[in-house]
């Protein structure tokens, strides 16, 4: 029986000091196993990328999550990356004077202390990020930038995937990565999903999307479908194609 990686039951939670956004999710994710969660604007999906990461804005309220057997919600977010957990982000964020290539080796020389490795050296550290860059169609040039500042919609995604690519985690969640898009990109996308799957048949992933089309291409093992707070339909990946022309409502009458 393939291992538990990631088990929420029963979680509620709120933004701090407001009403309450998940009434009641239940999650299971196995190991090499890909959920896609849907849902309509205001469902709550953002919201439980954000809990899962460890966002200060939200608040628990009931319920467990956990991370490989453990408590995820007592651990802070460098724990939580730590432990191989990722969040690529629905809107990345500028961080105006830290270079790119700088950022990503920080980051994963610190995974790498925390589970008793030795520090990438530079040279071996530009060898992997230009090979990684080169897969994913992230341009040179990019990596000698501030991290974002000036970037594209397309190129923040790819750079987000490139992060994820580095630092190797065993659980990544996607929230809306391919929002705004084009086709070209989105492959481009889904195939370095596809190939960090390839990489290690342990990896998950939590595709967070308001579309079919990078279902698509990535093949969920399964589908969840979040209305108001709550997953209210799941299946395989034909439910994505049956909400796509059925729409929430029948999933919710369903």
């Amino acid at each position: 029986m393939a291992k538990t990686v990631l088990r929420i039951a029963g979680l509620h939670a709120r933004v701090k000091g407001g009403s309450e956004i998940l009434k009641g999710v239940d999650i299971e994710v196995c190991e090499g196993e890909i959920h896609g969660i849907m849902g309509p604007n205001g469902a709550g999906k953002s919201t439980l990328a954000n809990i899962l990461i460890g966002k200060d804005d939200y608040e628990v309220t009931e319920g467990v999550v956990e991370f490989l057997g453990e408590d995820l919600l007592s651990m802070s977010p460098e724990e939580r990356a730590q432990k191989g957990l990722f969040l690529a982000f629905q809107y990345p964020v500028e961080l105006p004077g830290v270079v790119g290539s700088y950022f990503i080796r920080t980051a994963l020389n610190s995974i790498r202390k925390a589970k008793g490795l030795k520090p990438l050296g530079l040279r071996e550290f530009n060898k992997m990020i230009s090979e990684k860059a080169s897969l994913l169609g992230v341009k040179e040039e990019m990596l000698k930038r501030s991290v974002n500042e000036g970037f594209s919609g397309g190129e923040k995604k790819r750079y987000e995937v490139l992060q994820m690519a580095m630092l190797d985690p065993i659980f990544a969640v996607l929230d809306e990565t391919d929002s705004g898009l084009d086709v070209d990109a989105l492959k481009v996308i889904a195939e370095g999903v596809n190939v960090l799957r390839k990489s290690d048949p342990r990896k998950c992933f939590l595709m967070i999307t308001h579309y079919q089309r990078v279902l698509d291409l990535i093949l969920p093992d399964k589908v969840h479908v979040m209305v108001d707070g709550k997953i209210v339909k799941s299946g395989d990946r034909g439910l994505a194609s049956e909400v796509e022309d059925k729409g929430y409502e029948w999933a919710v009458g369903g």
